[in-house]
């Protein structure tokens, strides 16, 4: 069983940064895929930014050029840095992980506001 824990959210002005973390239980180089994806209020669920096994990454068109996908194998943790926020930016940002199945951290809030 895979658990995803994130962490890092919080309230921050526009023009701010914020690193996510997302703590896995499990070997993450052993992932296919892992993802942070986003949910603003009545919204759906999107992706935000990708990356696989090989290290290819991908983004979101709104988030390309501010936010960047890393990840510390030996510490089996998937960041999110986020810079020049925007308060479109606003949601609860989730952790995701395919290995086999499907898995979902429970979120962590991002509030751009000023």
């Amino acid at each position: 069983q895979v658990q995803l824990v994130e962490s890092g959210g919080g309230l921050v002005q526009p023009g701010g940064s914020l690193r996510l973390s997302c703590a896995a239980s499990g070997r993450i180089s052993s992932f296919n895929i892992m993802a942070w994806y986003r949910q603003a209020p009545g919204k759906q669920r999107e992706l935000v930014a990708s990356m696989t096994k090989d290290s290819s990454t991908n983004y979101a068109d709104s988030v390309k050029g501010r936010f960047t996908i890393s990840r510390d194998s030996a510490q089996n943790t998937v960041y999110l840095q986020m810079n020049s926020l925007q308060p479109e930016d606003t949601a609860v940002y989730y952790c995701n992980a395919i290995y086999v199945l499907n898995y979902w951290g429970r979120g962590t809030q991002v509030t751009v506001s000023s």
